[in-house]
């Protein structure tokens, strides 16, 4: 008798078996080194805490003030870390996790401020010289083993970045219907986003590096740099073809977000500028057009055009990537800028609504009985009163003499634009009929 197996279910079954098994042992393997890593990262900031924050706290040897700016949240992050390492040791790693993203906080605080820190460290080594010898002291420490406190600083912006790591194989390891998919998915949203927010401060503070090189490099204060929102994209050399047949003159060109700095070398006999470039002209890219004239096939070098308001640059290289590169950059540049800077109006905001005749009002709405008269009413001031709007709005084959009323719709306040700058037209009802009135239709006004 053959106790083969089935090649449809059971064959089925055994595959989808497999494939939990390998599930679970890639979720065991990240789970371990999650363990491990977390224990090293917590070993790491006590070492900050017990030699530096705790005993400069004791000592005095700094302020209040500059200790926070230096060590932001580290000892709520402490704190916070310590929590979470006992659920990743019990193997809890969706309730850990859980209960450890909504004190997320303390990281964004510590990321917002660590090129503070950074930068208020440096200074206190370089005019504190009871806290160098201190730092010093403290570093030769075996337990630190040859490591600064610079590179200690950084531990909890790394280890965001390695949350997100762990909690995506986690997750990605995990079936749905475990009760942990869910924690680990939130908690993987919620440092995803603090990891995001760690990049940007990086990127923002690189360009803010850049953009102080560039104007160090700069003579005079002509070109001020460090506008908000600028950001600095590259810079180069390119040949500028001058009107007139004019032989091509090298130019170091400097490409931001919505600028072009247009510079040429300084004299290198010149004692302090000779590194330095003299600003010429600065192009902005809000209404520049850009043309590539030539160096679309694989031929050496090429030349590109921009078009401004009140210029024409026409820029060349031998170069064919160089030329392609800077015609992207420029292209990207100017398109960014260009979407950014659109604006969509209204059409009540462009253009004032015009009032309306009484034929075309009287098209638009459905046929009405002509309004009956009040006993008692002027007919004169009715007379008046038309003969004043026919003048305001004449109309070819209209009579002076018709006596045709003047009706609007209530859904059609006689007003202009509320963006218009003329004030309203004041308008005054006439005695209406009562509401009772079965030949009603509309209500008289008259524009004063």
């Amino acid at each position: 008798m053959s106790f083969a197996p089935s090649p449809s279910c059971p064959g089925g079954a055994r595959s989808i078996q497999e494939q939990r098994e390998r599930w679970e042992k890639k979720r065991s393997c990240a789970g371990r080194e999650l363990v491990q890593t977390e224990q090293h990262y917590c070993e790491q900031l006590e070492l900050v805490i017990t030699y530096f924050v705790e005993i400069l706290k004791a000592k005095g040897t700094l302020r209040q003030d500059i200790r926070e700016s230096i060590f932001s949240s580290i000892k709520s992050i402490h704190l916070v870390n310590q929590t979470l390492l006992g659920h990743l040791e019990q193997g809890n790693f969706g309730l850990g996790f859980e209960q450890f993203y909504p004190h997320l906080d303390h990281y964004n605080t510590y990321v917002d401020n660590i090129q503070t820190a950074n930068k208020v460290l440096q200074i206190q080594i370089k005019k504190n010289k009871g806290f160098r010898r201190f730092k010093k002291l403290q570093e030769s420490r075996p337990e630190f083993q040859q490591r600064k406190l610079e590179d200690l600083l950084p531990l909890p912006l790394q280890r965001v970045q390695q949350y997100k790591h762990f909690l995506r194989d986690l997750t990605e390891n995990t079936s749905p219907d475990n009760p942990e998919f869910e924690q680990l998915s939130k908690a993987l949203r919620a440092v995803s986003e603090v990891a995001q927010r760690v990049q940007d401060n990086a990127r923002s503070h690189e360009n803010h590096l850049q953009l102080r090189r560039v104007q160090k490099l700069l003579k005079g204060r002509k070109a001020r740099l460090l506008a908000p929102g600028r950001w600095y994209i590259r810079e180069g050399w390119l040949r500028t073809v001058p009107p007139k047949g004019k032989e091509t003159k090298p130019k170091m060109f400097f490409l931001f977000s919505d600028i072009l700095l247009l510079t040429k070398p300084c004299s290198s006999m010149h004692p302090t500028n000779a590194d330095k470039f003299n600003c010429q002209r600065c192009f902005p890219l809000k209404e520049c057009t850009v043309d590539k004239v030539f160096g679309h096939t694989k031929s050496q070098g090429g030349l590109i055009s921009l078009t401004f308001a009140k210029a024409k640059l026409l820029l060349m290289s031998s170069d064919q990537e160089d030329i392609n590169d800077w015609y992207r950059s420029l292209s990207l540049a100017v398109g960014q800028l260009k979407s950014k800077g659109t604006v969509v109006h209204r059409r009540d905001d462009l253009c004032r609504r015009p009032l309306r005749s009484y034929e075309e009002s009287q098209q638009q709405t459905a046929p009405r009985t002509p309004l009956a008269q009040p006993p008692g009413h002027d007919n004169s001031t009715s007379t008046q009163a038309q003969g004043r709007k026919r003048n305001m709005e004449p109309r070819e084959g209209s009579s002076s003499s018709s006596s045709s009323p003047m009706t609007f719709r209530s859904s059609q306040p006689l007003t202009t634009s509320e963006n218009s700058s003329s004030p309203p037209k004041r308008i005054k009802l006439s005695d209406a009929p009562k509401a009772g009135s079965q030949e009603s239709s509309g209500s008289s006004c008259v524009i004063l």
